[in-house]
């Protein structure tokens, strides 16, 4: 017989405090809210988070590692050529998106963000800058297989095609016009031809 195993405390505490810093907000969400949805004890919860600011700390991390993962994965499928892989990451992020304060988990978590957990925005920061580098490297591949253009300059392609994303998450997110990522990726697409 096959068992399931149970999350830990610590899981259920990361999951409840997740759903409701992105999508309540992190300074609205109280220690006793996170308590209630989760049905862990609050002592618990302290002994695994010190703080709602450490606990914001591992919320941060987890979305890091689940996004670099997924990034990376949509960046290594063989058999797809550079601007196909490109569009999959920009299709991934897309799909992702939910029903976040600020269109992307991590706009929705630095916006929020009190200097006493500067900690956190550095780590965001730091996501953002590997990913920037992630992508002009396929796009240098790209350019050296020809499949991109020639005179394309992967480092400021790349700052450009994570911008418009971010920027289309959030506008997408602000706007009654659904269909800004779907405007976006073509664009960047025709960008990079």
């Amino acid at each position: 017989m096959k068992t399931t195993k149970r999350p830990s405390n610590r899981d259920k505490t990361l999951d409840t405090a997740e759903h409701l810093f992105l999508t309540k907000g992190f300074l609205l969400t109280s220690m006793d809210e996170i308590v209630t949805e989760s049905k862990v004890s609050k002592t618990n919860i302290y002994y695994h988070f010190k703080s709602k600011e450490e606990l914001l700390g591992a919320v941060a991390e987890r979305l890091v590692g689940r996004y670099e993962e997924l990034i990376r994965e949509a960046g290594s499928r063989s058999g797809l050529a550079v601007p196909q892989k490109i569009a999959a990451i920009g299709e991934l992020l897309m799909q992702k998106e939910d029903d976040f304060l600020g269109g992307c988990p991590f706009l929705t978590l630095y916006v929020q963000t009190s200097r006493e957990a500067g900690f956190v925005r550095e780590r965001i920061g730091r996501f953002f800058r590997e990913q920037t580098v992630y992508l002009e490297g396929l796009l240098a591949e790209g350019v050296r297989s020809g499949e991109l253009r020639a005179s394309l300059e992967p480092g400021p392609a790349a700052a450009l095609i994570i911008s418009g994303i971010e920027g289309a998450l959030f506008l997408q997110h602000a706007s009654p016009d659904s269909t800004y990522m779907q405007q976006v990726l073509p664009a960047l697409a025709q960008l990079l031809k």
